[in-house]
């Protein structure tokens, strides 16, 4: 059994302390689940860059962080028979495409393992349309493949949520924000974590986030979404996006939640007698089902499971030096939650500062990720 002692946790906190005190970001959360309990659970800067202290029950915009939520939503629903990875979108959403087109053949699996061709299109410079869920279905309905189906890996920075999304709602009959706060949220405690803050949340109760300039460098990799961080702040913390639902990009959450959703899957699926996921299905959706050594749109080398990325390339947020034991999530620039069913841990670090994603943010999180690793034993 792995475990962390008072020592343990004394340094971790003052690795954690330290990325706050230079300036890496104004505020943070780190927790971590051991063994199936939550071993650590750190705040600490302020909400705003001239804001009010940090605390364990802040909530904050966890970007993609998101999309595993929502992937485990499809999982529930594969296991229950009410879907099956190989069947069409199509067969559940006969608006999505026309029957004998290569797009009618885009599979529930090509979209968790982000190979169903379609990461990009118009809709993604069009955010005013984000807050109008009829528009993106539309959106993804008009949508032509950029890549054949099932070829490129190519991450799918929103469309995997409207994709996700909709299939969703087509088979459950009910919206996708009700059926994950149903389905995962609440069953596990995560009390503090929702798909947006809804028509009727405030924004205020969610921390403002702050652009940071890149770090001079030797060069630029060329990689990543190419956003600049202050335009993502801004656009994030707009009170209609927040209020939206985006289900690859606008989860609303806190570093402890996070951790217990990853504490569960690193325990097999299920943890204080809720069982999120089979074993067996976590085993799956954490195996390598796609991987490139170019993503078609982040440029970079990448590995995908089914709803999550997977571990093992020296470019991830799994450690410096990673390993293909852990699976999970990062949200632009920002945060990062993972799990290691070896060690059975799950972690969760959250800030509110957008860092540049292929380098600044890589160091930033590794940094914790390595840190973990280092003291649990």
């Amino acid at each position: 059994m792995s475990s962390l002692t008072d020592g343990d946790i004394e340094r971790l906190r003052g690795a954690f302390d330290r990325h706050i005190d230079v300036g890496l970001h104004h505020g943070a959360q780190l927790a971590v689940y051991v063994d199936g309990e939550l071993a650590v659970d750190f705040a600490g800067g302020t909400n705003a860059p001239d804001g009010e202290p940090t605390t364990s029950d802040q909530r904050h915009v966890i970007f993609s962080c998101t999309k595993p939520y929502v992937g485990v939503a499809v999982h529930q629903l594969v296991e229950e028979g009410e879907l099956a990875y190989e069947d069409r979108l199509v067969d559940y959403w006969p608006e999505f495409a026309d029957e004998g087109t290569q797009k009618a053949e885009i599979t529930v699996e090509q979209v968790l393992s982000h190979t169903a061709g379609i990461p990009f299109g118009d809709l993604d410079g069009q955010p005013e349309k984000w807050t109008d869920w009829d528009a993106v279905v539309e959106a993804m309905e008009d949508i032509e493949p950029v890549f054949p189906p099932g070829e490129q890996p190519a991450y799918h920075t929103t469309n995997y949520g409207w994709l996700t999304g909709e299939l969703v709602n087509r088979v459950t009959g009910s919206p996708v924000r009700d059926v994950v706060a149903e389905r995962v949220f609440e069953p596990l405690g995560m009390d503090d974590t929702s798909i947006g803050i809804g028509e009727d949340g405030d924004p205020d109760e969610v921390a403002t986030l702050a652009g940071f300039e890149e770090f001079d460098r030797c060069r630029d990799p060329g990689e990543g979404l190419g956003v600049p961080a202050s335009d993502s702040a801004a656009q994030f913390n707009d009170p209609a996006l927040q209020r939206a639902v985006i289900p690859a990009a606008n989860g609303i959450s806190t570093a402890r939640d996070m951790a217990r959703f990853y504490g569960c899957l690193a325990n097999g699926g299920t943890l204080d007698g809720v069982e999120l996921l089979s074993e067996e299905t976590v085993e799956y959706a954490a195996e390598v089902h796609a991987e490139t050594e170019s993503d078609g749109t982040l440029s970079r080398p990448a590995r995908y499971g089914l709803g999550v990325w997977v571990g093992g390339l020296p470019n991830d947020m799994f450690g410096t030096v990673s390993t293909d034991s852990a699976f999970g999530h990062a949200g632009l620039g920002s945060n990062f939650g993972w799990a290691d069913p070896e060690l059975n841990v799950g972690f969760a670090y959250v800030t509110n500062g957008i860092r540049e994603e292929s380098y600044e943010q890589v160091a930033r999180v590794n940094a914790m990720t390595d840190a973990v690793r280092l003291v649990v034993k």
